[in-house]
């Protein structure tokens, strides 16, 4: 296993499965941590049978053997085909792909099944078709083994958070805003086992599927929709009484917990206050707007203000779907000024918000490939370091 530079392709499609993120990136050994440099990224949308299919099998009650078989096999073809492109407008040599695929199922808490307890966790994009179409190994599946240490297979992006932005000086929050928000809060001179992540709650996933239900479109571009209404506020207050943010950190959450079915709670709900569909939406932004601050305020700004007292402040960086949502960052904004916070766009320090859970893929396939560990344990909670993933020879 050479400790050479390697070029590694990310892929990632997340929990909204809107489409595939690919980052290509540069890894090279570091003496604390490697360094990495992003060559290209490009975004892909689902076609639209695909993503109805995803959609479709995602915590679905019913669904055959064959249909996942199926889709199994359609998503790694889709993968490889995305890097394919995006190596045809940005020529490279691969060494590596770190494929996350699509996640159909995360249980994180043991459940009884057939006479025992246990968690699971299902990824889906078979890894060998990836490898045989480009020709390169392919790391995947990489929740399980933390969750065989005791964690909770997510979120795994903090390692790439610690990687690129740890500071000296400075304390800072990286949220991530794809179908499911989620934060990694480095404080100041912090070690890796400091890091606090998890799961805030819903990021788009909510009001993506009230967006195609009330308006037929995959989402709410710019936040255009949400700007048009008012924020149903009895509904709001409802909302947050969900057990899930209650629960300290570390905590995960899926479409399990805010897919299909809370989606239709959640509409009925707004229906009880307001004929008027954009109210819906307003309040689905405001809801992922809230527990984001809420979960800064009660979890995070503590720690990171005792850490920055002597140092010069934090820094909020924003990344994912979300970030591009104006109405959703104006609310967070309002929400997170008085406490401190600013807010930045990863694509201020250099990584674009699309690429940053691809690249973070990227840098989990190169330390499984060097038998590093990729979970850091104060965010999945896990009891012991994991070397993540499992490696697809050609």
């Amino acid at each position: 296993m050479s400790a050479k530079p390697m070029t590694v392709a990310g892929i990632m499609s997340g929990t909204s499965a809107d489409g595939i993120d690919v980052a290509i990136v540069r890894i090279a050994p570091g003496k604390l941590r490697p360094k990495l440099t992003l060559a290209a990224h490009q975004g892909f949308p689902f076609p639209a049978p695909l993503r109805r299919a995803v959609l479709a099998a995602m915590n679905a009650s019913l669904t055959s053997t064959a249909e996942l078989a199926r889709l199994n096999w359609r998503l790694g073809i889709a993968y490889a085909e995305a890097v394919q492109a995006t190596l045809k407008q940005h020529p490279v040599e691969l060494d590596l792909i770190g494929c996350h695929g699509q996640t159909l199922y995360h249980q994180a808490r043991a459940t009884r099944f057939a006479g025992r307890s246990f968690t699971c966790t299902w990824q889906a994009g078979e890894a060998q078709v990836i490898a045989a179409a480009l020709g390169v190994p392919v790391v995947s599946n990489f929740r399980p083994a933390d969750m065989l240490a005791g964690g909770l297979g997510a979120p795994l992006v903090p390692l790439l958070d610690y990687v690129l932005f740890a500071h000296p000086r400075r304390g800072r929050v990286l949220q991530n805003i794809g179908g499911i928000a989620n934060l990694t809060a480095i404080p100041a001179a912090a070690a890796p086992d400091a890091v606090i992540a998890f799961d805030t709650g819903p990021g788009n996933m909510v009001i993506d599927a009230l967006t195609l239900e009330l308006f037929n479109q995959r989402f709410d571009r710019n936040g255009a929709i949400a700007a048009e209404g008012n924020v149903l506020k009895p509904v709001l207050t409802a909302s947050l009484r969900n057990r899930y943010f209650q629960l300290k950190p570390p905590r995960t959450a899926g479409r399990e917990e805010f897919g299909r079915e809370y989606a239709a709670r959640f509409l009925a709900a707004c229906r009880k206050h307001s004929s008027k569909p954009e109210d819906a939406i307003a309040t689905a932004t405001a809801l992922t707007a809230e527990t984001i601050a809420r979960s800064y305020r009660q979890f995070v700004q503590k720690t990171l203000r005792r850490a920055a007292s002597a140092t010069s402040g934090i820094d909020y960086i924003v990344s994912g779907g979300g970030a591009r949502n104006r109405t959703l960052m104006a609310m967070l904004s309002a929400r997170l000024a008085p406490l401190g916070c600013e807010l930045a766009s990863s694509q201020d320090f250099g990584l674009p918000a699309e690429a940053k859970e691809a690249a973070a893929f990227a840098l989990l396939a190169w330390q499984t490939w060097h038998r590093k560990p990729g979970n850091l344990l104060a965010a999945t909670g896990a009891r012991l370091p994991a070397i993540l993933g499992q490696v697809t020879y050609v």
